[in-house]
């Protein structure tokens, strides 16, 4: 017997998102981590080395679609907590108890995942990713447009 798919629309990758990312709030609740926290981390491990906090900044929103305030004070509290610490001038890197955070909750989260994604076959997720990268990108187009501030 064949299902039948539903059209893909908004309300059908929003609906996968939010499971999605409850789930890894759930992990990242146990360390005592937001989304948008560990978001920043994440961007900071996988630059192997010191980040710019202006580009980390700038990239975090671009990521979550936040304001520049809101991302900066993510920022801020991931250094008073000990995750990220200042280098040089306006440089941040992650301290050994980010990095440890950072694979640990990478760790669950990559369980959880592989769970979630066992069976779907791989050609499947291809075509999907294709999809979801289109559709962000156009995504990003609209809200460009729709925030930009007109000539005067």
């Amino acid at each position: 017997m064949t299902t039948t798919a539903p059209p893909i629309d908004g309300r059908a990758i929003g609906l996968a998102h939010y499971a999605s990312r409850a789930v890894l709030e759930s992990v990242l609740a146990r360390h005592g981590i937001s989304f948008q926290q560990s978001v920043t981390l994440r961007l900071v491990a996988v630059a192997e080395g010191p980040v710019d906090r202006a580009r980390l900044a700038g990239d975090v929103v671009g990521a979550l679609k936040t304001g520049r305030p809101e991302t900066d004070g993510v920022v801020d509290g991931l250094i008073t907590a000990g995750l990220l610490t200042p280098d040089e001038h306006s440089l941040v890197r992650l301290t050994d108890a980010g990095r440890k955070l950072h694979d640990t909750t990478s760790a669950e989260t990559e369980a959880m995942a592989a769970r979630i994604y066992a069976g779907i076959p791989s050609d499947e997720l291809v075509v999907a990713g294709r999809v979801l990268a289109l559709v962000t990108e156009r995504a990003d187009r609209e809200l460009a447009a729709a925030t930009a501030t007109p000539n005067q």
